[in-house]
């Protein structure tokens, strides 16, 4: 079975390391590509500068955390909302923010899942593990339609 990929998007190099480590107890951690911020995260679904020649196909989730720099994680969730090729990618946020106007921006743009860090280590391995298997392995995505050359 081949592993389907995850993007994660965070600029937090302690949480990328907590989330990989998290995932690779479920050995998904050799499937996730990690950008630091928005910018970058756009760049790499549309396939440009550096992510040019990446292996084609949408990521399986995107992780997502709303605080960055650049570009923060509403804003992408609404260009990935906005673009057509992109729109149905499943798109977790993973962040820290309680406050209630972040929760509610995220799900009027369809957000699939809101997930506050726990502050606690075990609590937020056994969060990211969770959130991974689901929608890496369980989640079954729509059919992809061929355009393009695609």
């Amino acid at each position: 079975m081949k592993l389907k990929k995850i993007l994660l998007v965070e600029d937090n190099p302690r949480d990328v390391e907590l989330t990989l480590e998290a995932l690779s107890d479920n050995n998904l951690a050799n499937s996730v590509f990690t950008v630091r911020d928005g910018v970058e995260a756009m760049r790499f679904l549309r396939y440009e500068e550096e992510f040019k020649s990446r292996e084609l196909g949408n990521p399986a989730v995107i992780l997502l955390d709303i605080k960055m720099p650049r570009m923060n994680g509403i804003e992408v969730l609404e260009a990935i909302r906005s673009d057509e090729k992109l729109k149905s990618i499943p798109v977790v946020m993973l962040t820290s923010s309680r406050e209630e106007p972040d929760l509610k921006r995220c799900y009027e743009l369809g957000v699939n899942a809101y997930v506050v860090k726990p502050v606690n280590f075990t609590d937020f391995i056994h969060a990211v593990k969770h959130v991974g298997v689901f929608w890496a392995i369980l989640n079954e995505l729509p059919p992809r339609e061929t355009t393009n050359g695609e």
